[in-house]
């Protein structure tokens, strides 16, 4: 605000400069009178003003040219400014054509010969038009240059967001590589721990301890499922390099689990047979934690079209381990998966045990067209902003010459016609 004030004081001193010149005499006495100094009084109050109304000011140094003929300086200025500060175009081209036509009124009423007519009409174009188009062009210009600075910010801000998605993803798909394989083989131990439990060929400190690992084992799975939560959709989960659904059973009995394994048909496409591993990995781990030592039958049967997957388990014999109450986040994942591969799962309760089934497409079903993303939809609308502002400062350009040329041409027709009408054709 005081930088501003500094500013109007010192424009004001600038364009009073010329007038206060013109009122001191040879003598250095002060000849001007009172007009010339409300004219001064005007000048101040318009400069003051011209912030919030450039173009009342504008009106303002236009009529005290009739006062004096010095105030004439403040025209191409305040000119400039308008072209500055306003927005609108209507004010400042209705002000100066209202000038324009009360000016030509007057000379003609006054019997003004053409030629003086014709260059008082041209310096009011060279001193009014000219810079008030200077100063539109030159505020497109601005505009333009910060629509293309905002682009630029909001853009940045748009590449923090995809940085912080791409990192959330990749946190997601830790998440997964935990659950989907440290969670099962938490559940393997906890089985081997189970096995040793129940033998009876070794002491009872030993089966005690054995007990203490089966339930330690359990509750590290749960807090494991606690921390990781819910994955997100559409996160692949990982396996190891080359394991089967066979590979993967036979590691599972190996570590004393009672199961067995029934394959039919030919080999299914990968996206198939990854979601078939990962369904039996999440049935052989739930088995493990929920019903230890109950037998467990996988079948996997293949046609040219689907995977049929059916995981099911017996009741555990000596009871569910302590703790396994399970927050299903396993299966929630399975669910996703299948679903958006365009199959169907189901699982629950299968009369004293539990099971899960799966049917797996081998042609998924052909997604829907994926809605504009909020930062692809801004920046075609920054875009469009852009080129617009390229537009109109293009028009601003060819206005400021364009126009300047057009009033020469007509006020030198209207000259020409003047003259023809007052002394008549020359031949």
């Amino acid at each position: 605000m005081r930088k501003e004030r500094v500013e109007d004081v010192a424009l004001f001193l600038v364009l009073a400069a010329p007038v206060c010149a013109a009122l001191v005499g040879q003598d250095g006495a002060v000849e001007g009178d009172l007009p010339q100094a409300l004219g001064l009084a005007a000048l101040a109050g318009a400069v003051a003003g011209a912030r919030r109304f450039p173009a009342a000011a504008l009106a303002v140094v236009l009529a005290l040219t009739a006062v004096h003929g010095n105030f004439v300086f403040g025209i191409p200025v305040l000119s400039l400014l308008a072209g500055l500060r306003m927005e609108r175009v209507r004010p400042v081209g209705w002000t100066l054509c209202a000038v324009f036509v009360g000016g030509a009124a007057l000379n003609l009423a006054h019997g003004a010969p053409a030629a003086t007519w014709f260059v008082v009409t041209w310096w009011f174009v060279v001193a009014g038009v000219l810079p008030w188009l200077l100063g539109r062009y030159l505020r497109l210009r601005a505009d333009l240059a910060e629509a293309g600075w905002e682009r630029a910010r909001r853009l940045e801000h748009e590449q923090r967001i995809v940085g912080e998605r791409e990192r959330l993803r990749e946190r997601a798909r830790i998440a997964a590589d935990l659950h989907d394989s440290l969670g099962h083989e938490l559940s393997l131990l906890a089985l081997r721990a189970a096995a040793l439990e129940l033998s009876a060929d070794l002491p009872e400190r030993h089966r005690a301890a054995a007990g203490d690992l089966r339930a330690g084992a359990a509750t590290a799975t749960e807090r494991l499922q606690e921390i990781l939560g819910i994955l997100r959709p559409g996160e692949a989960a990982t396996r190891p390099a080359g394991e089967t659904v066979a590979d993967l059973v036979e590691r599972a009995a190996g570590s004393g689990m009672a199961v067995r394994l029934a394959e039919s048909g030919p080999a299914a496409p990968a996206l198939a047979d990854r979601a078939a591993h990962r369904i039996v990995q999440e049935a052989l781990t739930n088995a493990a934690k929920h019903a230890p030592g109950a037998a467990v039958r996988v079948d996997l049967a293949r046609t040219g079209a689907e995977t049929a997957v059916e995981v099911v388990n017996g009741p555990p014999p000596a009871g569910p381990l302590p703790g396994a109450s399970g927050g299903g986040h396993g299966l929630t994942g399975l669910r996703e998966r299948v679903r958006l591969s365009g199959g169907t799962l189901a699982a629950g309760p299968d009369g004293e045990g539990f099971a899960v089934r799966a049917r797996l497409p081998h042609v998924p079903p052909r997604s829907p067209e994926p809605e504009p993303s909020p930062g692809g939809t801004e920046e075609s609308e920054l875009a469009a902003a852009r080129l617009s502002g390229r537009r109109a400062a293009r028009r601003g350009l060819a206005a400021a010459v364009a126009v300047p040329a057009l009033l020469v041409g007509a006020l030198g027709a209207a000259m020409a016609a003047y003259q023809t009408y007052t002394e008549g054709f020359p031949w």
